[in-house]
C-alpha cells in the first residue's frame, strides 16, 4: 500500500467517524429544538440577527469606553477586533467553497429547520466566525466585556445548530478561526495602530479618538 493511499484511507476514516458523532450531536440538539417550541421565535431571531446585533453593541460600548484616558492601545484593540470580523468573513469566502460541506437539512432532510436558508456550504459558519472574531478580539482588550462577548458568541453558535442550519463542528470551527484571526491582528497591529491614533488625536478626528476635550 503506497503512502498516498494510506493517507487517503486515514482521512476517510476520520471523516466518517467525525460525521458520526457530529450528526448525532446535531440530532440531539434538533430533538431539543422540536421539544421546545416556545423558544423557537427567540432562538430563530437570535440565530439570524440578534446575536450579531448584541455582539456589535458590546463592541461599540467597548470602543466608547476605550476612548477614555490617554492610552490608545485599548481603542486600537477594539478597532482591530472589528476589522477581524470583516477579515474572518472574507476568509470564509475562500474556505467554505473548498470544503463544500452540505447543510444538515440537505443531508438530513427530515430535521426541523427554523430558518429559511440556501443550500450552500455549511463549514465553517459565517455567523460563528464573526462572533468568534468579536469575542477573541475583545478578550484581548477588556476581560469583563470580552467574557460577555464570548458568552454571546457561544450562545449564537448554539442557536445556529438549534435552528437546524449548521452542524456543531461548523460553528465550533467558525468560533475558533474567527478568534484566531482577531488574536493575530490584535497582537501584531495594536502598537502601530495606537501610534497612528495618537497622531490622529491632534487632528479634527480627535473627538472620534478620545473623550478628553483637552487638546
Amino acid at each position: 500500500m503506497n503512502r498516498g493511499h494510506a493517507l487517503s484511507m486515514l482521512v476517510g476514516y476520520l471523516e466518517a467517524h467525525r460525521m458520526g458523532w457530529d450528526s448525532t450531536l446535531f440530532l440531539d440538539v434538533n430533538r431539543l429544538s422540536a421539544d421546545t417550541g416556545w423558544a423557537h421565535g427567540f432562538m430563530a431571531g437570535y440565530a439570524l440577527w440578534g446575536g450579531l446585533v448584541a455582539l456589535t453593541v458590546v463592541w461599540a460600548w467597548c470602543g466608547l469606553s476605550a476612548r477614555r484616558g490617554g492610552d490608545r492601545r485599548p481603542l486600537a484593540g477594539v478597532l482591530l477586533a472589528g476589522a477581524a470580523t470583516v477579515l474572518a468573513l472574507a476568509l470564509n469566502q475562500v474556505i467554505n467553497p473548498v470544503v463544500d460541506r452540505p447543510r444538515p437539512f440537505v443531508t438530513l432532510p427530515h430535521v426541523l429547520r427554523l430558518l429559511p436558508h440556501a443550500a450552500d456550504g455549511s463549514f465553517p459558519s459565517d455567523h460563528a466566525m464573526i462572533a468568534g472574531a468579536f469575542a477573541g478580539g475583545l478578550l484581548m482588550v477588556h476581560r469583563r466585556w470580552g467574557i460577555l462577548a464570548a458568552v454571546l458568541a457561544v450562545f449564537l453558535a448554539f442557536a445556529r445548530v438549534y435552528a437546524g442550519v449548521h452542524y456543531p463542528t461548523d460553528v465550533a470551527a467558525g468560533l475558533l478561526i474567527g478568534a484566531a484571526v482577531a488574536v493575530v491582528l490584535v497582537l501584531c497591529l495594536t502598537a502601530p495602530l495606537a501610534r497612528l491614533l495618537d497622531a490622529l488625536a491632534g487632528t479634527r478626528l480627535r473627538p472620534l479618538i478620545t473623550a478628553d476635550r483637552t487638546p
